[in-house]
């Protein structure tokens, strides 16, 4: 009998403030605001059609708020290399404010001084790759919209920068998996957020 590896689902936590207003929100431990509540309540439904052998999340409240929120606050397991990126100098700054200062800045390009490189972000994202694929069964992961973009990258084998090219929304919930008898690591569903019924989902600092 063919077997697969497992599928991991990747949840984005519901709206902050700063997630609403385009601020870089690393470490800062910014709470969900009502309109987050609400989006990580509306994750529950969708969610629960899976059945995970383990549940993973960020840290950070806004993460752990929604994974409590969408029903998995007392099977989670907190894991710190799922806290979003350190931002350093630009923590709490808009991407229009910082090109003021430096014109064409990304963070993708040009990074975050006294904070996490590239490459650190993408060493943590390949742990929790090497994790999730090793257990044995689906996992679900509460987490953040660079760090999961970064993570989505190095799964299909993607330098840690090609995250650039993958939009996560708040609130919203994608997937990796396997294809076929090679077990090619994919992208099965992206930035789904039908769940949140026509609710706008900001995606953040670009």
């Amino acid at each position: 009998m063919k077997t697969r590896g497992p599928r991991v689902v990747l949840v984005r936590h519901g709206e902050t403030a700063w997630s609403r207003s385009g601020q870089h929100t690393g470490r800062t431990d910014v709470p969900l605001l009502e309109e987050g509540r609400k989006m990580a309540t509306l994750l529950g439904d969708p969610l629960h059609a899976w059945n995970f052998a383990q549940v993973w999340t960020s840290p950070l409240s806004r993460a752990a708020e929604t994974c409590a929120l969408a029903g998995y606050g007392d099977v989670a397991v907190r894991r710190d290399d799922l806290m979003e990126w350190d931002y350093g100098d630009h923590e709490g700054r808009t991407s229009a404010e910082i090109r003021t200062e430096q014109p064409g800045w990304t963070l993708w390009k040009y990074g975050a001084p006294h904070g996490e490189t590239l490459e650190q972000i993408g060493e943590r994202a390949d742990r929790v790759v090497t994790d999730a694929r090793a257990v044995a069964g689906d996992v679900l992961i509460f987490s953040h919209g660079h760090f999961l973009r970064v993570l989505a990258a190095r799964w299909v084998d993607l330098a840690p920068d090609a995250g650039r090219l993958f939009l996560l929304d708040t609130g919203s919930i994608s997937s990796l998996g396997f294809e076929g008898a090679a077990a090619q690591p994919v992208l099965s569903c992206w930035n789904d957020t039908t769940h949140l019924r026509g609710r706008p989902t900001p995606g953040g600092p670009p």
